[in-house]
């Protein structure tokens, strides 16, 4: 199960084009800057999981609040939280809640790392950011109902989907993106977990 590639699905050349007018970007700067936010939340979420007080963490905020019904009418939500309307629809469309629990006090640099990757100005990223981070979790929620995915495995998926990115075209802009989130400290890739493999443990400050 590809994540990454789940999440691009989402992006339909309608919703590009919505996300793109409203931000005033072109859509292919809007669908680069949009992979980069989304291998950035995998990858966040990974390092979330790693431990087994963050991957139960994980596990519950899905069940409460991510069923993944959000992705029924992914233009709709999209529209309605471009109105300013995520707010009032709870958890499952919290997208700034969502940031600060997978990003922290990163979520300016890893919006930096986007913007440099993408030619979007920062503030264009910091728009799309809180929008984009409910369909990543509910892509998660999803494939965690439909799939038959438990605690024991999630983890799993969430870091084979952030190194299938990498070695899916996104290497140089997950690499930009997440090590900018270390603080700018070129990761050398080695053995099988490439780049990914040696930085997700050190996101945060781990």
């Amino acid at each position: 199960m590809d994540l990454m590639q789940i999440l691009q699905g989402q992006l339909s050349d309608e919703v590009l084009g919505h996300l793109s007018d409203q931000i005033g970007a072109d859509k292919q700067q809007t669908a680069t800057a949009a992979n980069g936010i989304f291998a950035t939340l995998l990858g966040g979420l990974a390092n979330n999981a790693s431990s087994e007080g963050g991957l139960s963490a994980l596990g519950s905020a899905l069940d409460r609040d991510h069923d993944g019904s959000i992705l029924d009418d992914v233009m709709g939500m999209v529209g309605g939280m471009m109105q300013g309307n995520g707010g009032n629809a709870g958890n499952a469309l919290n997208g700034s809640g969502i940031l600060g629990h997978i990003l922290g006090d990163r979520q300016e640099v890893a919006a930096q790392q986007v913007s440099q990757s993408s030619g979007l100005d920062m503030s264009q990223v910091m728009k799309l950011m809180p929008i984009l981070a409910p369909i990543v979790m509910g892509v998660l929620g999803r494939a965690k109902n439909q799939g038959g995915l438990d605690l024991g495995n999630l983890a799993g998926v969430l870091m084979g989907s952030a190194q299938n990115a990498q070695a899916g075209g996104f290497g140089d802009l997950i690499g930009n993106v997440l090590g900018g989130v270390l603080g700018g400290g070129q990761a050398q890739p080695s053995g099988g977990g490439g780049l990914l493999g040696n930085i997700l443990g050190g996101i945060f400050g781990k």
